[in-house]
């Protein structure tokens, strides 16, 4: 099974625009796997580019807002590819992508770690962080998953932000609340909730 880390993906397009993207990675030293949907900006990306930077970092806001939105974070160019660094990235790999397996809806791009740039420790999420993070990843299932069980793990979810957050925490938690009340809405009025 491999190591899956939670980072965001920094891409950018044939003109240098930055796209911000949370996403699953297999992490790696020397080979690093991002798996985006084939109809994202990422994926397209990806492979006009054929490169990333996969950053680490404790900022779980950014999480939240790149998960619902369109962001533009604080970076700076990277060392060795075309590409973004977080300022707020903890650690962060740039990718050359030397591997794409398009026969799943979900793509299989395979990079290998060109450089590997350390600002700061690491020292991982605690309950609300990590609570935000699969807030995050819920907020991008709404689509797809059926509407009362995600509703039913958010109220989870809010009671550990909650306890154990922090004014990031919870901010980042109100914005995701709202943008999920609202897919809920809209769901209901179209009469597609379940």
């Amino acid at each position: 099974m491999p190591f899956i880390v939670e980072t965001i993906v920094t891409t950018q397009d044939e003109s240098g625009r930055v796209n911000f993207a949370p996403m699953g990675v297999e992490w790696g030293d020397e080979v690093v796997v991002l798996k985006p949907y084939q109809d994202t900006q990422t994926f397209r990306n990806l492979t006009v580019t054929r490169q990333a930077v996969v950053n680490l970092t404790d900022r779980v806001d950014f999480f939240a807002v790149a998960a619902i939105s369109d962001p533009e974070f604080p970076w700076h160019p990277a060392r060795v590819v075309q590409g973004a660094v977080l300022d707020d990235a903890c650690s962060w790999r740039e990718l050359e992508v030397v591997d794409i397996d398009v026969r799943e809806p979900r793509a299989r791009v395979t990079g290998r770690v060109v450089y590997a740039g350390f600002r700061r420790e690491f020292i991982g999420y605690n309950r609300a962080q990590a609570a935000i993070i699969e807030a995050a990843i819920l907020a991008t299932r709404v689509r797809f998953l059926p509407m009362d069980d995600i509703l039913t793990e958010w109220k989870r979810l809010r009671v550990i932000v909650e306890k154990t957050g922090g004014p990031r925490e919870h901010a980042a938690m109100d914005l995701l609340t709202e943008y999920v009340h609202r897919a809920a809405a809209t769901l209901a009025s179209s009469g597609q909730a379940t």
